[in-house]
């Protein structure tokens, strides 16, 4: 088990995953997210803090604080981004970005999509130094990746185990998907509706591929790699359909994949050293 938890990778893949992961964060805050902001404006009975907000003893999101996270939250991603300075500028983000997840979820709604990427934000100060185009093997990189690909599949694993738990069968049977196929289906979503028993075998599919996701850790790198792409292509048919957008899982997701292989720096690296070097002349006489 210690050697599976620990199993190494190229630094490189951690280089690469990290600055993934810091970059979304301002994405996430300006695009996706930015509603959490409006939270600093309701009133303080409002808020019902989750169970480890209220034994952290954390504050009532007010003005001042909501946008005090915000505004630093954006530079220090970006710094994180670089690697530098790994485990304090990793620490202060994982610390913002659960506050602001707190702060997101302590009003009546709670995103399963945001589970995995708060691992990863806690694992990546403990992966160490790792540079773009190192090879070096790294057990603490690997141990960091490990973990967030857990979290990747427990959140499918768990939610099925939610649907039977609290739906029963009649999740499977019932009328779920065309509920909301209804409430908040796309024209594709409109059209799928008119096929009889589409949305029951598709209920079905879910929770198998759900309770299923775990496979993903025994088989070969070509078929885990197979199945991280059945993953994607998932989220991308629940986009079309009801318009659910997982981008935060998604991109934690992209652990999962050799992302040493894709080097956009040693790209500009060469393309710099090119352009600094241009060809010599031709020798006088040489025609």
């Amino acid at each position: 088990m210690t050697r599976w938890l620990f199993a190494p990778v190229p630094k490189a893949r951690v280089a690469a995953f990290r600055t993934l992961v810091y970059l979304f964060i301002p994405l996430d805050l300006v695009f996706f997210s930015a509603w959490i902001r409006s939270h600093g404006n309701l009133p303080g009975n409002l808020y019902q803090p989750l169970v480890v907000g209220d034994l952290l003893h954390l504050p009532t999101p007010t003005h001042l604080l909501v946008n005090a996270i915000y505004w630093a939250l954006i530079p220090l991603s970006l710094l994180a981004a670089t690697g530098r300075a790994h485990r304090l500028l990793g620490w202060a983000v994982f610390a913002l970005y659960f506050e602001w997840m707190i702060i997101a979820m302590s009003y009546g709604k709670i995103d399963h999509d945001r589970y995995a990427i708060l691992v990863a934000l806690a694992a990546l100060p403990t992966a160490g130094k790792a540079r773009h185009g190192d090879r070096t093997p790294s057990e603490a990189g690997g141990f960091a990746l490990r973990v967030t690909q857990i979290a990747v599949i427990a959140t499918y694993f768990l939610a099925s185990v939610a649907k039977l738990r609290y739906g029963g069968l009649e999740w499977l049977t019932g009328a779920t998907l065309t509920r909301s196929f209804i409430r908040r289906g796309t024209v594709l979503a409109q059209w799928l509706l008119k096929i009889p028993g589409f949305t029951t075998v598709s209920q079905f599919g879910i929770v198998g591929f759900e309770l299923f996701s775990p496979v993903v850790f025994f088989v070969r790198p070509r078929w885990r790699y197979a199945i991280v792409a059945g993953f994607y292509l998932f989220h991308l048919l629940t986009f079309s359909l009801i318009t659910i957008s997982f981008i935060p899982h998604q991109i934690v997701m992209a652990g999962f994949l050799p992302l040493e292989k894709v080097t956009p720096i040693e790209w500009f690296r060469r393309w710099r050293g090119r352009a600094a070097d241009p060809e010599p002349a031709e020798p006088v006489g040489a025609a």
